[in-house]
């Protein structure tokens, strides 16, 4: 079972993974080539961490009357919007790393725009999920209801960066420096 502190934890991790693709982004735009099936490794456990995450928010939205409202309201409506625009932008980066693996053509200085682009998306919408969503949770939601929720979420991703870990020690070592943003 997932706890409050395994989300926050999480949600460093994935902040501190888009340091590292922060930090390839600025050596593409120097004109370097960075290890693209590095970076397909992390656009992949970001696809897969999202695709996990979402499923119980959507359950909760759907069963819960609050969480009704919450999706319904302002803030929620925004940040349902952020979201699919983060979806779609990633999905776009997804794509052109497969396509410059599969040494298509794929102009560098598009997918650095692209890149910084999602980077940036991604960023405030994890800020949008600390400075928003996270409080709804502990504001609104009863310790039954936070606990059913919590008991959704999901729970591989630290056994997916020990994977990441072992494949891409360099990837490791960069994540391990990168800052926390809670630090």
């Amino acid at each position: 079972m997932a706890t409050l502190n395994q989300v926050r934890h999480d949600h460093a991790n994935m902040a501190r993974l888009l340091h590292v693709l922060l930090l390839r982004h600025e050596s593409l735009a120097q004109g370097e080539r960075p290890d693209f099936r590095l970076i397909r490794e992390v656009v992949d456990y970001i696809i897969d961490y999202m695709n996990a995450f979402v499923r119980p928010l959507e359950r909760l939205y759907s069963e819960h009357q609050v969480a009704k409202k919450f999706k319904a309201g302002e803030v929620g409506q925004q940040l349902a919007e952020d979201y699919q625009a983060l979806r779609e932008r990633l999905d776009l980066l997804s794509e052109n790393i497969d396509m410059i693996l599969l040494d298509a053509v794929v102009p560098m200085d598009r997918f650095a725009d692209d890149l910084k682009a999602y980077l940036d998306a991604h960023l405030a919408y994890l800020r949008a999920e600390r400075e928003q969503l996270f409080p709804f949770f502990r504001e609104q939601l009863s310790e039954e209801e936070q606990k059913r929720l919590l008991d959704m979420l999901p729970e591989g991703a630290q056994a997916n960066l020990a994977r990441l870990k072992e494949d891409y020690p360099q990837l490791y070592e960069e994540f391990e420096a990168a800052p926390s943003p809670f630090a």
